[in-house]
């Protein structure tokens, strides 16, 4: 019953997306948690200068800020927001296996989506044609290849343009669809995303707005599709429950742990590829994270543990 209550107080104010200006779309924004909104903010200010970048250029922790995927790794006072706010890719393994092996194609495919300025239906077909292919040949499950899943390709879409793209999770379908009054899409339906969730969301008033003046509202309407989740059901508690702010409590507790019970042991003085090198010659480490040597020798030179670096790489391409 209180699943059902949620359900219908989001459908309620997704509703509102159909008929607000911009001056009720903004305010209802801002009314919304204040913490929340500033996290997304910095999220998204964090991921604009990366998103030109080729994802195979990136950290492996800016990879998985992109992607939607918390770890232990993220540190609160680099990465000031909870990386998976609009959506999580975690539990997509087949996506986040071959985005690892194959890199080049999903920045081939995001290349068909321009940086700036409008994102037209080829531009988003073409995205969908190069995306599915990867799908369809690199994987064995079915004679012809897997089919390509939607939600994993929002959150990249929605981390490149968010001025153009929701950013969807399987429960927000039914959710967007039953309160903008458009057909019910699924998981693979690209061509009901642009049609009736995209499409719609580009011909609402809000959207269509021009670009305001007062900063605050300039940042919102720079991303403007994926803040639509500020119009999803959220409880009181939405602020505590970001992964940034739970870190950020646990690590001020195990500092002030530490503190109080002296200094911490240093690191051994023995060089980031020495440790890599002596780590991956043991029988636990599977093939793949051969391969990842120097991006391991990277991680431990950014302060990481061996154990530490080769957690957060079984937790990307394990």
């Amino acid at each position: 019953m209180q699943d059902l209550l949620i359900k219908g107080i989001s459908i309620g104010r997704i509703k509102m997306l159909r008929i607000a200006s911009w001056p009720v779309f903004a305010e209802f924004i801002k009314k919304q948690n204040a913490d929340v909104l500033a996290e997304k903010l910095r999220l998204l200010d964090f991921v604009k200068p990366l998103a030109g970048k080729p994802l195979g250029e990136l950290t492996s922790l800016d990879l998985l800020t992109i992607l939607g995927k918390h770890t232990q790794d993220h540190d609160p006072s680099v990465y000031q927001f909870d990386v998976e706010w609009f959506g999580a890719t975690k539990g997509a393994k087949t996506f986040q296996l071959l985005l690892s092996e194959q890199t080049e194609k999903f920045d081939q495919a995001l290349e068909f989506i321009p940086l700036e300025g409008p994102v037209t239906k080829a531009d988003f077909d073409k995205f969908v044609a190069s995306y599915s292919a990867i799908f369809h040949s690199y994987t064995e499950d079915k004679a012809n290849g897997e089919k390509a899943p939607l939600v994993p390709a929002t959150r990249l879409l929605g981390m490149r343009r968010p001025d153009q793209f929701v950013v969807l999770t399987a429960p927000k379908i039914d959710v967007y669809c039953q309160g903008l009054a458009v057909s019910k899409f699924n998981g693979f339906d690209f061509d009901g995303y642009w049609q009736d969730l995209v499409e719609t969301v580009h011909n609402a008033s809000w959207w269509r707005q021009a670009e305001p003046e007062d900063e605050l509202e300039k940042q919102i309407w720079n991303a403007r599709a994926v803040l639509t989740d500020m119009y999803l059901f959220a409880d009181d508690n939405i602020a505590e429950q970001s992964n940034y702010v739970k870190l950020k409590l646990k690590i001020e507790a195990r500092m002030s742990k530490v503190a109080a019970g002296g200094a911490p042991r240093r690191r051994s003085k023995e060089s980031a590829e020495s440790l890599v090198d002596r780590r991956l010659a043991e029988d636990d480490i599977p093939e793949y994270l051969h391969g990842k040597r120097d991006s391991l020798v990277h991680e431990v030179k950014n302060g990481k543990s061996v154990d530490q670096a080769i957690k957060l790489f079984r937790a990307i391409f394990g």
